[in-house]
């Protein structure tokens, strides 16, 4: 059914008074996934359908809507629904949660916690924001070396219900030193005397707790795990990173990097909830840096004023020479960003960027150029706007045109990898800056070379 029919029904029944029951039912026929898009559908009602849900069904919901609903959700619950909630939310959704709540909100609701799990918890928030520490859970199933598969099953079957995963167990040894990882179908294939230590193949992958998540993603990425763990400097197992978390900070990371990448500041809520003024000054900044940079692109045609005046056909050509240029460069910047964010493209690798910038700016320049060239003689046959030095019009075009989409590559394949050498985030020379950059520049490419081909001619 659609998700409109289905909240249309599902409306009536949450506006009608005595329908709890029937409310229930009808919710716990749907599944996990169809309840979240009620909640989006019906935004009023979601701490209503909250209540109404089993606690296990609440905690499941809960975890994966976004933090501005749960925010809203959350604040609307009554007391008893809080702090079961809260106390049994999974660790790293906890951690998720409550890093992003108020401090004095935060200190109540950690009250709530068992000694146990609010030392857990403190432990997780005490790890740098965007760090793997954040995001693992100390809910896995580690084992000895020295065990056989039956006491490995045993350890199994007593412990792991309150796993975050049983798909990957870890090895350990007395000191809880980490080891080695093994699938489960290793331990359930093999007889029942085997001991761990024969079945460790030592081709451990581990992620650092203070790893940047961005990293975690990339580790993922090449090495197709459903789970990774998370070690410290002795190599001491702290927790595990699971699949499903990767998943929503790389979806997080590619919505900032496609805001930065329009020339905005990164969105914490999504587009239809964040504040209007909020929203305009997400914005403004950037508009403002881009605007003053343009106002460089008045300066520049400004200083060769005398040569627009000798040759006022030059100035028909300003808006295609800026905006090939700045096409260029958008397009090479967005192609560096992305490479980065794969982990196609490290900073080792700026060189064999610059190179390949270097031949395709020259390939892309030269076939504009010749069309930009051919355009003009096309034009000589139906007019004499072009005058009777058109020959030195069009090669001053198409030449300009080669320079200014070379320099609009190298611009916009370099400034990401120089931004990510300087620590700061390559999605930063988003497009529009890039395109900015290369407008004021670009004018001196092009009136340069019309100085140098025209002078005592038409200049």
């Amino acid at each position: 059914m659609p998700i409109e029919e289905l909240a249309e029904q599902f409306e009536l029944l949450l506006e009608s008074d005595g329908n709890d029951r029937k409310l229930k039912k009808e919710l716990d026929d749907l599944n996990i996934s169809e309840v979240e898009e009620l909640i989006g559908e019906l935004p009023d009602h979601g701490p209503k359908i909250i209540e109404t849900l089993s606690i296990n069904r609440a905690v499941n919901v809960f975890r994966i809507l976004d933090f501005p609903t749960q925010e809203r959700i959350f604040k609307k619950l009554s007391a008893d629904k809080i702090t079961r909630l809260i106390t049994q939310l999974p660790p790293d959704d906890r951690t998720a949660f409550l890093s992003n709540l108020h401090g004095d909100v935060v200190k109540n609701l950690i009250i709530l916690l068992s000694p146990e799990d609010r030392k857990e918890a403190l432990s997780l928030l005490g790890y740098e924001e965007d760090s793997v520490g954040r995001l693992m859970t100390p809910d896995y199933v580690a084992v000895n070396k020295n065990w056989d598969v039956t006491r490995v099953l045993s350890h199994i079957r007593r412990y792991g219900k309150n796993s975050e995963t049983i798909d990957v167990i870890y090895i350990l040894d007395e000191d809880g030193v980490l080891l080695d990882d093994i699938r489960i179908r290793e331990i359930l294939l093999v007889k029942p005397e085997t001991k761990v230590s024969d079945l460790m193949d030592n081709r451990l992958i581990a992620l650092h707790v203070n790893d940047p998540q961005e990293e975690a993603i990339n580790v993922f990425r090449m090495n197709n795990r459903v789970a990774l763990p998370v070690v410290d400097d002795e190599n001491i197992l702290l927790g595990i990173v699971t699949v499903d978390d990767i998943l929503w900070i790389a979806q997080e990371e590619f919505s900032e990097d496609i805001q930065k990448i329009g020339g905005t500041e990164a969105f914490e809520e999504p587009y239809l909830d964040i504040p209007l003024l909020k929203l305009v000054r997400k914005r403004v900044g950037w508009l403002i840096v881009l605007f003053i940079g343009e106002m460089l692109t008045a300066t520049a045609m400004g200083f060769f004023e005398n040569q627009i005046a000798k040759a006022v056909v030059l100035a028909l050509f300003v808006p295609l020479i800026i905006s090939s240029g700045g096409n260029s460069g958008s397009q090479a910047s967005t192609l560096i960003i992305q490479a980065m964010a794969l982990g196609e493209v490290t900073l080792e690798d700026w060189w064999r960027v610059m190179r390949r910038e270097i031949l395709s700016g020259l390939m892309l320049g030269g076939t504009l150029g010749l069309i930009g060239f051919l355009r003009i003689y096309t034009w000589t046959f139906f007019t004499d706007i072009y005058g009777p030095h058109w020959l030195l019009v069009g090669l001053t075009v198409g030449i300009a045109l080669v320079g200014v989409v070379l320099w609009g590559s190298l611009a916009g394949s370099m400034l990401p990898l120089l931004l990510k050498r300087l620590g700061a985030d390559p999605a930063t020379s988003s497009a529009p800056f890039v395109a900015t950059l290369v407008d004021v520049t670009g004018l001196v490419i092009y009136f340069s070379i019309a100085v140098l081909l025209m002078k005592g001619i038409l200049l």
